[in-house]
């Protein structure tokens, strides 16, 4: 069986039961759907379907993806780039990006000397805001779909 990579859903977990009973299918088993979904939410962790489906949203609607182009302020310096990590926190509410630029970004306030960076990891909310704020206030990363 294979499990999907994103925050299971409710929804995920319903696609992974049909897969299930398809494989067992060409296996020349039968399984009812029940049996699978039982079995899929125990694989996840929960005691049994119920359990599963009342802990997990109907599906999870995340606004940035691998591979998604984007653009944004990143220590208050302009910046484009790819998303090469996105990962859903518990609160469903906010999620850990890893931005490559694609020019380097330097995050010195200072022109005496340059530190150049190529990738950064930071957690931002469903607008793309991070909660975490520099010195002057202004959120550390401001990302948007290029």
């Amino acid at each position: 069986m294979s499990f999907s990579l994103d925050t299971p859903s409710a929804q995920t977990l319903k696609s992974e039961a049909k897969s299930l009973r398809q494989e067992r299918a060409l296996a020349g088993e039968t399984l009812s759907h029940g049996a699978a979904l039982e079995a899929v939410a125990r694989a996840h962790g929960y005691r049994d379907w119920n359990t599963a489906r009342a802990a997990l949203p109907d599906r999870v609607a995340v606004p940035f993806q691998v591979g998604m182009r984007v653009k944004g302020l990143y220590l208050d310096q302009p910046f484009t780039g790819l998303l090469i990590g996105v990962q859903l926190l518990g609160d469903m509410q906010h999620m850990t990006v890893t931005v490559t630029f694609d020019t380097p970004v330097n995050v010195t306030p200072t022109f005496m000397f340059a530190a150049l960076r190529h990738r950064v990891v930071s957690t931002i909310d469903r607008h793309g805001i991070s909660s975490a704020l520099r010195g002057n206030g202004n959120p550390q990363m401001i990302l948007k779909r290029a």
